[in-house]
C-alpha cells in the first residue's frame, strides 16, 4: 500500500457547485487519483498557501512594505511543501474569483507555475476557452465532466512529473559541477596558503 500512495497523483478540484464537485471527485477517485475538493478559489489559494500573498497585495499601499510581501511569499512557498499537488482542475464561473483568476495566480507563482491547470465550464464560449488555453490551461472540459475527460489528464501529469524530475537532475548536476570545479578547489587551497 505504501508504494501505491507514493505513485498516486494528487489533484486539487475547485467547484462551487456541490453536485459538480462530488462528480469530479468521484471520477478522479475512480481513476485512482488522490483528491482534495474545495468550493472556492479562495479556499484553493488557502490550501496552496497563496491567499495571504494576495491579501498583502490588495491591502498594501505603502511601497516600503515590499520587503514584507516578499517574506510572506517565501513563507507561503514553504507552506505548500507539506502537501504536493500535481494538477488543479477548476470550474470557470464561481462567485468572487473565477477559475481563470486561479489559473493566472498559479501561472504567476514561482512555486506552482509548472502544475497543470484544467478549466471546466458548462458554457461553451469559444473566446473564453481560447483565453484560458492561451494563458496556460492544459485542457478545457465542458460539463458535465466524463470519465473520458478524466482519462485525458494522465499525459499532463506525466509531463509535469518528467519536468520536475529533469529539473532535479539539472540541480544535482550543478551541485556536482560546483563541487568538482577546479576554481573551487583552488580557492580552498589558496585559503590554506594564506594561513
Amino acid at each position: 500500500m505504501g508504494m501505491a500512495a507514493e505513485t498516486q497523483f494528487h489533484v486539487l478540484a475547485v467547484d462551487d457547485s456541490i453536485i459538480d464537485r462530488k462528480l469530479i471527485e468521484r471520477l478522479l477517485k475512480t481513476s485512482s487519483y488522490q483528491v482534495t475538493a474545495v468550493d472556492s478559489v479562495s479556499k484553493a489559494l488557502d490550501f496552496l498557501g497563496l491567499n495571504n500573498n494576495e491579501d498583502e497585495h490588495r491591502n498594501s499601499n505603502n511601497p516600503d512594505d515590499d520587503d514584507d510581501e516578499a517574506s510572506v511569499s517565501a513563507d507561503d512557498d514553504q507552506h505548500h511543501q507539506e502537501v504536493e499537488v500535481h494538477l488543479i482542475i477548476t470550474d470557470y464561473c464561481m462567485p468572487g474569483m473565477t477559475g481563470y483568476d486561479l489559473l493566472r495566480k498559479i501561472k504567476e507563482s514561482s512555486s506552482f507555475k509548472d502544475i497543470p491547470v484544467v478549466i471546466m465550464s458548462s458554457e461553451n464560449i469559444q473566446s473564453r476557452i481560447n483565453r484560458c488555453l492561451e494563458d496556460g490551461a492544459e485542457e478545457f472540459f465542458l460539463k458535465p465532466v466524463q470519465l473520458s475527460d478524466v482519462n485525458k489528464l494522465k499525459p499532463h501529469l506525466m509531463k509535469a512529473g518528467r519536468s520536475k524530475e529533469m529539473q532535479a537532475n539539472i540541480n544535482k548536476r550543478k551541485v556536482m559541477e560546483e563541487i568538482q570545479s577546479p576554481d573551487r578547489t583552488r580557492a580552498r587551497y589558496n585559503e590554506l596558503e594564506v594561513v
